[in-house]
């Protein structure tokens, strides 16, 4: 079995029969390609389906030599899991050789968080008078108000806002769609943003439906959003290095903390597994919407 014919046909299962995003192909690829040069160094040659548990093993420990994290490796072992997955769905091979495989044991880190009273002084410091004001207000009050990544809200369309009955459509990882309770204070914002102030902008043509225009009516850059969150801390002293995501762990957190159910905060971050949640499910949408009106600060 050659390796660039079975790397080729891992690629084409990943975009389209699991659908990932080019970047998550990208990665896997990449994981893989590690593997093949470590196939490629020994005395006798490798291929797919001459590799035993005791090589990937060596792999492992060859990666490691590398200086390579743990969470890092553990990232590769999933990545290679996911290949002889693959030629064994495809029939490629009888037997899999990294079933028995394990990865490093990783140390969990709780993410840094906001407090209720950081997140409304942050919102504070935003100049109203000037002509970006309301509209990074009304991003800062959406980041918090329905934990998007920052990828998610640079992104968001009108024609996904749902203000009437208070939801969001959002495209997620993988290109997964989930729809987001919003609270009266993102949909206020929301408002004030769309009817007053959006529309006296000159829009560039193809951006008609983006929520967050800059000022040559073109969407926003995830720099932008990093930057501005960094100008706002260093406005009000705080100490924290914070990001975007820093109000997506602050807005599970909180959730969380309120009393939420957890298998509703994982539908609302778009995890694919509860466990991804569990550091800090398919519900009905109206019980989605309860969990933000009863547990979250902003409502």
């Amino acid at each position: 079995m050659d390796w660039q014919r079975a790397k080729k046909g891992f690629s084409s299962y990943l975009k389209i029969e699991k659908s990932l995003s080019g970047n998550s192909v990208e990665a896997y690829l990449g994981d893989l390609e590690k593997l093949i040069q470590f196939a490629d160094s020994k005395p006798v040659k490798l291929k797919p389906d001459t590799v035993e548990l005791n090589h990937l093993r060596e792999f492992i420990m060859w990666i490691n030599e590398l200086g390579m994290i743990p969470s890092s490796q553990a990232r590769i072992i999933s990545g290679i899991k996911a290949f002889y997955k693959y030629l064994l769905m495809d029939n490629q091979l009888n037997y899999d050789p990294s079933e028995l495989l394990e990865a490093p044991r990783l140390s969990r880190k709780l993410p840094d968080t906001l407090s209720v009273v950081d997140i409304d002084k942050l919102i504070d410091a935003i100049d109203l008078s000037k002509p970006e004001g309301m509209r990074n207000k009304t991003m800062i009050e959406v980041l918090y108000g329905c934990g998007l990544r920052v990828t998610e809200l640079v992104n968001l369309r009108i024609s996904n806002l749902y203000l009437d009955v208070e939801f969001i459509k959002v495209l997620g990882k993988g290109d997964k769609e989930r729809l987001i309770p919003i609270g009266s204070q993102g949909v206020k914002f929301l408002k004030l943003w769309l009817n007053e102030v959006r529309t006296h902008n000159t829009i560039q043509s193809g951006e008609e439906d983006i929520v967050f225009l800059n000022r040559r009516g073109k969407r926003l850059s995830r720099v932008y959003v990093f930057l501005m969150i960094k100008e706002l801390a260093e406005k009000t002293g705080l100490k924290k290095s914070i990001s975007p995501h820093t109000f997506r762990h602050s807005f599970a957190t909180h959730l969380i903390e309120g009393g939420a159910d957890l298998r509703a905060v994982q539908e609302m971050l778009g995890h694919e597994s509860i466990t991804t949640t569990e550091i800090y499910t398919h519900l009905d949408k109206e019980y989605l919407k309860g969990v933000i009106i009863e547990h979250h600060p902003r409502s």
